[in-house]
């Protein structure tokens, strides 16, 4: 059986649908008692979604404080339990954020950790958490840094997104030429049910894996296929790139203005060398999928 932490969140939802689909048995983690959890039932892997993410509007006198607070210390008591009770495998989804918020070249799991805000430094802080306890346990951790995660329902910029071209809202969007990796919702829940499985990923323990779709894209391309996707017309204005970012800077906007305008690159060869995985779902299959089931 597998613990499911998380399973109201967005990535969380998908996990447990598929998971329910293919007859697997799990159980979704409330906020009852980690040991009550563990002695009352038997788990083979734990698979860890919950946490504290980024907040836009960040109303915590001392983010850090907090994130570190559900991101690195309920995490550790949580893992400590599972290793406690026996448990084989630990997966944690942590964030490409450890490894920066820009890419000259794509990341690679052998980068230097380069944690961007304190969201990212929690996620980084918690994976060195956890594998100090493999070392003193034995259980296997194995953690996945995903980039931005797309699909139906999707939060964040994604949905915004979709949204507005949905209303059709012309965006200053369609000159820029950058480069992002992504990763849809059912690639990484297919990727997690791989690594929750012991038996069949066997060289997953204990490493970390940069996971996305394998094809990365521009914004402009993006927005033109979830248009296409949509069956609207697209109207995105040739905006310079160089003007957008002077103006989001001019309106304290610089983190948006690198998550729309600048390059994310992952390399996620690892995954597919190392465990044989290979994204059941290609970028164009993902849009199309998440546009028609949130018109649904």
């Amino acid at each position: 059986m597998l613990l499911i932490t998380g399973s109201s969140g967005f990535v969380g939802q998908a996990l447990t649908s598929v998971l329910k689909q293919q007859g697997m048995d799990f159980l979704s983690f409330n906020r009852a008692s980690h040991a009550n959890v563990f002695s009352d039932n038997s788990f083979s892997a734990v698979i860890h979604l919950a946490a504290r993410v980024h907040v836009m509007n960040e109303s915590a006198l001392d983010p850090l404080a907090e994130f570190r607070q559900s991101n690195v210390s309920e995490t550790l008591a949580l893992a400590r339990c599972a290793a406690v009770a026996g448990v084989k495998r630990f997966v944690y989804v942590s964030s490409i954020g450890v490894n920066g918020d820009a890419s000259s070249q794509p990341f690679t799991e052998q980068d230097h950790a380069k944690p961007h805000n304190p969201y990212a430094l929690s996620k980084y802080e918690a994976e060195l958490a956890l594998q100090a306890l493999a070392i003193e346990t034995g259980m296997e951790v194995v953690i996945v840094r995903p980039p931005l995660v797309y699909g139906a329902c999707a939060p964040g910029n994604f949905g915004t997104l979709l949204k507005y071209l949905a209303k059709g809202i012309p965006l200053p969007l369609g000159a820029i030429h950058n480069q992002r990796s992504m990763v849809y919702v059912g690639n990484l829940v297919d990727f997690l049910i791989l690594c929750a499985q012991p038996s069949r990923s066997p060289l997953a323990a204990n490493a970390t894996f940069l996971i996305s779709d394998g094809q990365d894209v521009s914004t402009t391309y993006l927005l033109k296929t979830l248009a296409k996707a949509q069956g609207k017309s697209v109207r995105l204005l040739p905006v310079p790139a160089v003007w957008l970012r002077f103006a989001l800077k001019c309106l304290n906007r610089q983190s948006m203005a690198q998550r729309l305008l600048g390059d994310l690159q992952i390399d996620s060869s690892k995954a597919r060398r190392l465990l044989g995985w290979q994204p059941p779902f290609t970028v164009e299959q993902g849009l199309s999928d998440c546009v028609s089931k949130s018109n649904n």
